[in-house]
């Protein structure tokens, strides 16, 4: 799927290309620990400004998904999911993203999921592969 870099700027950068070593980073307030996604300047619980990225797990669950099956952009060819990943660090902690690697009929809540990146222009935008089923 080719689809268009998103802009890169000071408050973002640290998302968007946190992706070039393989490691997903979502902002965190310094002062209280809780993680911000989107990235804004200013915690929403404490109030604190010092925030930076950090690594988390890259691992996380389909909490809601759509199919989208008409062409909003040239290089993004339907049908293809876009979801709402939740990740475990903190409840709530939500990234909207794509599924990839399966047919997005075969995508469900609660599903497990990790992360991959496109790499697209100076950004790696993560999007997330369905966990292989493990037999027992």
């Amino acid at each position: 799927m080719e689809r268009p870099a998103p802009p890169v700027t000071e408050r973002t950068g640290g998302f968007w290309q946190s992706g070039a070593d393989g490691t997903l980073r979502i902002a965190r307030c310094q002062s209280c620990s809780w993680y911000i996604h989107p990235p804004r300047p200013i915690c929403p619980v404490c109030r604190g400004r010092d925030i930076a990225f950090e690594p988390v797990s890259g691992k996380g669950s389909v909490y809601a998904v759509t199919i989208n099956r008409y062409q909003w952009n040239p290089g993004m060819q339907p049908p293809y999911a876009v979801a709402e990943v939740e990740l475990p660090e903190q409840k709530g902690l939500r990234l909207m993203t794509n599924i990839i690697g399966c047919a997005p009929k075969d995508i469900e809540t609660g599903m497990p999921v990790t992360v991959t990146f496109d790499h697209v222009g100076e950004t790696w935008i993560p999007v997330f592969l369905m966990c292989p089923v493990v037999s027992k």
